[in-house]
């Protein structure tokens, strides 16, 4: 029985927006070990559902999508964002700490 786990994704470090952060993806856990090529040094897996990542709309329909196939899951729950709300003058302040 495949294993898989139910997620959405957080923003990256790399950018301020929350684009490609409000779907939830399922991902398969590796069924097999990776090895490694002993002539080039890359690593390599027969396992092609560990590449395969499914992007689904709600929290709901990625459930549904595992009990239909018969996967086992994991849902792990996003933690909520606490904006820090400040003002572009406070970069000004004669008081500020640099």
């Amino acid at each position: 029985m495949s294993k898989v786990r139910i997620y959405q994704p957080c923003r990256t470090a790399m950018q301020q927006g929350s684009a490609k952060t409000r779907y939830w993806l399922v991902e398969f856990e590796p069924a097999s070990a990776r090895s490694r090529d002993a002539l080039m040094g890359w690593t390599s897996s027969a396992d092609t559902r560990a590449q395969l990542r499914l992007r689904f709309e709600t929290r709901e329909e990625a459930v549904a999508y595992a009990e239909r196939h018969g996967l086992a899951f994991d849902v792990v729950e996003p933690m909520a964002r606490r904006p820090r709300l400040k003002s572009y003058a406070d970069n000004f302040r004669f008081d500020r700490v640099r």
